[in-house]
């Protein structure tokens, strides 16, 4: 929000108008327990040479070469430089929502590439133009589930979804007065026979994850036949990353297919903001949230681009709407598009298979670290849980006093079972060398 100043007369005309004799007028109406009864603590006023020479004094501190092991659903994956150049540009970095749809035709034109991308990615039908991060897209994912079957008493989650994830489920299904079961996963992927229990008649929906929170990999095809096999919708939690190397949701046959979109492209940029995937099959494209593009003619038989489908409550009756989704991530979803498009489906080959190395190698040295060993012994693709013989927290101290970060501890999330106080998540991408890999070893030891 830009900050507008006011000279002494428009203030005085604003107080004319509103027949008021000072600002302290007005300020007085406030309870004086609210009042700020003393001076504030700042320091002298300064230049704005002097503002920016102290601001450069106070950045150059973030400066630092330490390396990214940590994971739990934001990664420190390579970025090409063109992401930055295109991105940057300003008809692009100041694109906001297209609510006039003639007048935006580069900004809608971006998004349809995005989706065209997105949809080649997962091999599903139909992509949105984007939601706003991972949680929510489950969320979402979940809503939609329950408009396809009309089914609104009962969700299963796998307890192997991010716990967060699950949290806003919960959160948002809580005033729905909606049953949510989540399964357990006691071997680092979901209980199956546990899950066949949890799924009945009235389940809108399975959502399951894969790789998972603790980074295995789930058996995607029988998660979906299960949901399926009870009139439920199969949804999906997917790391478009190791879609370079792993079968595609579309391949598995899954309804819904979500995910966290910031490893195409996005920093870390202390957690946001992020970018929220959603995909599906064609039949259920008009109970999808949020905007949808669609490519067609103008009068003179030349290509342009409209808002297909707007089922946002700003957009159409409210009764009709399918979400209350408002702010598209429209730069991040442009990124995105900048990420796969650079790097081409060889390109994100490459980045799958390097990360996935670098994580087995990873692994295996780490497990020779006395204390130290896998948690579980699932498949996994870039990220694996250590189990830690004595203090967590004191292997993570260790770590990042010789520059190297780790984590999460598990410890810090809600949600999951006992068994996880002594797991420590490690994240491995295809940024990270062998030479920083066997430094972080060497620190442990």
């Amino acid at each position: 929000m830009a900050y507008l100043f006011a000279t002494d007369q428009q203030r005085r005309q604003m107080l004319d108008e509103i027949g008021v004799p000072s600002l302290q007028t007005l300020l007085d109406q406030v309870p004086t327990e609210l009042q700020l009864d003393r001076p504030l603590d700042l320091p002298p006023a300064q230049s704005e040479l002097e503002l920016e020479q102290h601001l450069r004094k106070l950045a150059a501190r973030n400066a630092s070469s330490r390396t990214c092991f940590l994971g739990g659903g934001a990664y420190d994956h390579f970025i090409p430089a063109v992401v930055d150049e295109i991105t940057g540009r300003g008809e692009f970095y100041t694109a906001y929502t297209p609510y006039q749809p003639e007048a935006s035709q580069g900004t809608l034109q971006a998004f349809f590439e995005f989706q065209s991308l997105i949809c080649q990615l997962t091999g599903m039908d139909v992509s949105n133009a984007s939601l706003y991060e991972g949680g929510t897209a489950v969320s979402e994912a979940v809503f939609m589930a329950m408009r396809v079957n009309g089914r609104h008493g009962k969700v299963v989650l796998c307890g192997s979804v991010h716990p967060e994830y699950r949290l806003v489920v919960e959160t948002y299904l809580d005033a729905l007065h909606c049953e949510v079961v989540t399964v357990p996963c006691p071997a680092g992927t979901v209980d199956i026979d546990a899950l066949k229990t949890a799924v009945d008649d009235k389940t809108a929906c399975v959502v399951f994850q894969s790789p998972n929170f603790f980074g295995c990999l789930e058996d995607v095809a029988e998660l979906t036949r299960i949901a399926q096999s009870n009139g439920a919708l199969a949804v999906m939690s997917f790391d478009p990353v190791s879609l370079g190397i792993l079968k595609r949701p579309g391949d598995y046959g899954v309804d819904i297919a979500v995910a966290e979109g910031q490893s195409l492209g996005t920093p870390l940029q202390y957690g946001g903001p992020y970018l929220g995937l959603l995909t599906c099959r064609q039949d259920y494209v008009r109970k999808m949230p949020g905007r949808l593009i669609a490519k067609t003619v103008d009068r003179d038989g030349k290509d342009c681009y409209v808002l297909g489908l707007q089922t946002r409550e700003q957009h159409i009756r409210r009764d009709k709407a399918t979400s209350n989704i408002c702010t598209n991530q429209g730069l991040l979803a442009l990124r995105a598009t900048m990420y796969l498009s650079s790097l081409g489906p060889h390109g994100l080959k490459e980045a799958a298979e390097l990360a996935c190395r670098n994580a087995h190698y990873a692994a295996e040295q780490l497990c020779t670290v006395p204390g130290l060993s896998l948690m579980y012994s699932a498949p996994f693709f870039k990220e694996f849980v250590l189990k830690v013989e004595g203090s967590v927290s004191d292997v993570v101290a260790r770590a990042q006093q010789a520059g190297f970060d780790l984590g999460p501890d598990l410890q810090i999330f809600s949600g999951l079972s006992s068994e996880h106080a002594q797991g420590l998540l490690v994240a491995v991408t295809e940024s990270r060398t062998k030479a920083e890999i066997d430094g972080l070893v060497a620190a442990l030891k």
